[in-house]
């Protein structure tokens, strides 16, 4: 072991090197949070895209007005409910588990204008098999410049 030259620092010494370190500035952490904040209030939005189809167009409107499960049926003829895609075969099966201790059934059909028809009418068979109570079909309103024509 070797002797040191340095002299050891004195007590007034250390106390002052210590009252700097107890202060944070909360300054920058304040700054970060808010551009944190900003970014996910911008991107939020975003995030939330559904499935892109093409609704067949009536004169009526055919919004739900009860709470129900949306069923909706891609020009590709994927069936989602909800986010998820489902097999067709599935579907009986996935509907009576969700509609198992519900009171109301009560189920609406989004499906895209290119699909044919006897795709349409397989859901809806499936889903009475399911015992479903009521099925209403979503389509999206006339413009007024296509009535005009």
């Amino acid at each position: 072991m070797g002797l040191s030259t340095q002299s050891r620092p004195s007590a007034s010494r250390k106390r002052q090197v210590g009252t700097h370190l107890s202060e944070i500035n909360v300054t920058p952490f304040v700054d970060v949070m808010l551009v944190l904040l900003v970014i996910f209030m911008v991107t939020a939005p975003m995030m939330q895209s559904g499935i892109g189809i093409n609704l067949p167009q009536a004169e009526t409107d055919s919004k739900p007005a009860e709470e129900g499960l949306t069923l909706t049926v891609t020009k590709d003829q994927y069936v989602h409910i909800g986010d998820s895609t489902i097999n067709i075969n599935l579907l009986e099966r996935r509907l009576t588990e969700y509609f198992m201790n519900k009171p109301k059934k009560v189920v609406y059909l989004q499906i895209d204008k290119d699909v044919p028809w006897g795709v349409g009418v397989r859901v809806m068979d499936i889903t009475k098999k399911a015992g479903i109570e009521l099925i209403g079909v979503i389509t999206e309103p006339i413009d007024v410049k296509d009535k005009k024509k």
